[in-house]
């Protein structure tokens, strides 16, 4: 790679990913996107009637099917697409004709739902239990689970007319935050330039060795949130108000069951977390002062706890050499998993490096028609890519079976899910390279990674769900949110998990108010039980035979067709038991355990 950052014409085409699996040219797309009002206008022809007949029932369900199919594809196509190069006006426009179309037909398929809802259920239940129905079964069962917390059809109406104006909140705190805001944070002095401090820079800044340019970046930074905190904590007000409208109108009993319930998910998940974690900060603590002792520190402050414990190994992977790595590292999930995902990534799924416009990290897109695609800024001096490849790897596969073996209506699997088989790899990748390693500072910058890495994701994730928990309790109880109170109920949690090694600063308090995340509420706990049952699936995989791997496979095949609480316990893991949880916890203690052993 060099140092200049190709244009996206210059990209060969071996490096860029080959989207002839959706359509093999934009005229093919463009066609199918004319057609999309024609098919939604289909499905509107059986407004009314959706409950006269299970043959009408059945022409619907088909009609929708592939309308909603043919808006996905089209989307999917679009968006990836812009995302290779967002300075690619035409791909711009395709993406933005793309969401045009996709909300239209949203708005004349929202009919249907409660329509389908409104049918006698003894009746609908005879329908589908029809060999002919076999593909919408699972569909029509979830939305009969919906249903009692359904209003009238005039009372969803006005549920539904409100959508726009309850993103008030959320996309207010983005503008402020990453417009309004972001050009008045300043500059910091790095070896004697000034660099811009601004949302983005801010997580490179904060993990710079140097502790002086750490301390002006806190400090500046969380400086101009105090600023703002009033007019943040309003808008966050507004957000959990927001939800406790909705909760009370549908008739939840709190806020947080109204946000697991779709996906069947017991509150005693969540609060079983919560718990677990508790009575596993002493291990966290006792990381944070192994922390300030490899840091070589008298006392550690807030702004100590990103940068890393080990600099970066000099270490160069290919990205072949890291596709290879892969292959090793997942071999216990056998050849047809490892040679699908490698073939993958070696020959068009993968958008592999770095050049102008195109979106910044990584992910995986994966839709029913088509391969599943990632896009990586790959960097073959940063041995994380290794893991971020296995890791988008991980939800290109889940989508691979998930595809393979469901029906369109029933092929999506949940967010709950998603993080399991990503991070199930990360960890097989992890267990691999820590084996393979032939050097304490090697060994060393592993464990040193994996135990921020796990941190990272379980136990700041809980605190953030802590927090989000104890703030819509205080709404529902009557108290309403302001700036002091946020304060106050996020400082009382930096220093329980943070513990008696850490020292904050007066403003440290202000980090609750600047989580994105918050908006979505009830979100961020999938993150700590995504890598619990990771974990805790690898281990099992690991030491286990045939059974353990198959029972794994089943999740994977799952898609959307089971309840993810249902399908993680196929594949050996109980999230309603805290012992995947605790399982994760002990393998972070004992993490913690080996890099003092190493120090």
């Amino acid at each position: 790679m060099s140092e200049k950052i190709r244009e996206r014409k210059d990209v060969p085409e071996k490096d860029k990913w080959n989207l002839d699996s959706i359509y093999k040219s934009d005229a093919q797309w463009e066609a199918d996107l004319q057609r999309i009002p024609e098919l939604a206008k289909k499905v509107a022809d059986f407004k009314g009637s959706l409950g006269k007949s299970k043959e009408s029932l059945l022409a619907a369900l088909c009609a929708m099917k592939d309308a909603d199919l043919l808006a996905e594809t089209v989307y999917h196509y679009a968006s990836l697409r812009h995302s290779a190069d967002e300075g690619d006006t035409q791909a711009t426009e395709m993406e933005g004709r793309a969401m045009i179309a996709y909300t239209q037909i949203s708005a004349e398929l929202s009919f249907f739902i409660p329509e389908l809802q409104a049918i006698d259920e003894k009746i609908l239940r005879g329908w589908i239990a029809c060999p002919e129905f076999a593909d919408y079964k699972i569909f029509i069962e979830k939305q009969l689970y919906k249903k009692q917390y359904i209003l009238s059809e005039k009372e969803e109406r006005i549920m539904s007319l409100q959508i726009q104006s309850a993103q008030t909140a959320d996309n207010a705190f983005s503008m402020l935050t990453n417009v309004d805001m972001n050009m008045d944070f300043g500059t910091i002095n790095v070896d004697g330039k000034e660099m811009p401090l601004t949302q983005s820079t801010y997580s490179t800044l904060i993990k710079n060795q140097n502790r002086a340019v750490r301390e002006q970046t806190y400090k500046q930074f969380y400086k101009k949130f105090q600023d703002y905190q009033n007019t943040i904590a309003a808008l966050y007000a507004g957000s959990v108000n927001q939800d406790v409208f909705s909760m009370r109108a549908r008739g939840f009993k709190s806020s947080l069951e109204a946000a697991l319930y779709g996906n069947k998910v017991p509150s005693s998940v969540y609060h079983n977390l919560i718990d677990c974690i508790h009575k596993n900060l002493p291990a966290l603590h006792d990381y944070y002062s192994l922390r300030r002792k490899m840091l070589g520190l008298d006392e550690l402050r807030h702004y100590d706890v990103y940068v890393p414990l080990v600099k970066s190994v000099d270490m160069k992977t290919t990205y072949e050499q890291s596709v290879e790595i892969c292959r090793n590292a997942l071999a216990p999930l056998g050849k047809e998993y490892t040679d699908t995902l490698c073939d993958g990534l070696l020959n068009g799924w993968v958008d592999r490096y770095e050049n102008q416009g195109k979106r910044s990290g990584a992910f995986s897109s994966g839709s029913y028609i088509g391969n599943p695609y990632i896009l990586l800024n790959y960097d073959e001096n940063d041995i994380r890519d290794v893991f971020t490849m296995a890791h988008e790897g991980g939800h290109s596969m889940h989508s691979w079976y998930s595809v393979h073996n469901n029906p369109y209506m029933s092929y999506d699997y949940t967010i709950f899910e998603a993080e399991v088989a990503s991070t199930f790899n990360e960890e097989l990748v992890f267990q691999y390279l820590l084996q393979k390693a032939d050097s304490k500072e090697m060994r060393k910058y592993l464990l040193a990674m994996r135990a921020d890495d796990i941190l990272a994701t379980l136990y700041r994730q809980t605190m953030f769900a802590e927090f989000e928990l104890k703030a819509h309790e205080l709404v529902e109880g009557g108290t309403p949110l302001t700036a002091e109170n946020c304060r106050k109920i996020y400082r009382a949690l930096l220093e329980q998990y943070f513990g008696p090694e850490m020292h904050f600063e007066d403003n440290s308090d202000m980090e609750g108010l600047r989580i994105p995340h918050f908006y979505n509420a009830f979100y961020v706990y999938k993150y700590a039980t995504g890598i619990s049952a990771a974990i805790a699936l690898a281990a099992r995989v690991r030491g286990g035979g045939e059974k353990e791997k198959d029972d794994y496979f089943q999740f994977l095949k799952s898609g959307g067709s089971r309840y993810p609480i249902e399908s993680l316990r196929i594949a050996g893991v109980d999230m309603e038991s805290v012992e995947p949880v605790q399982s994760a916890c002990d393998i972070f203690a004992d993490i913690v355990r080996q890099l003092k052993n190493l120090d």
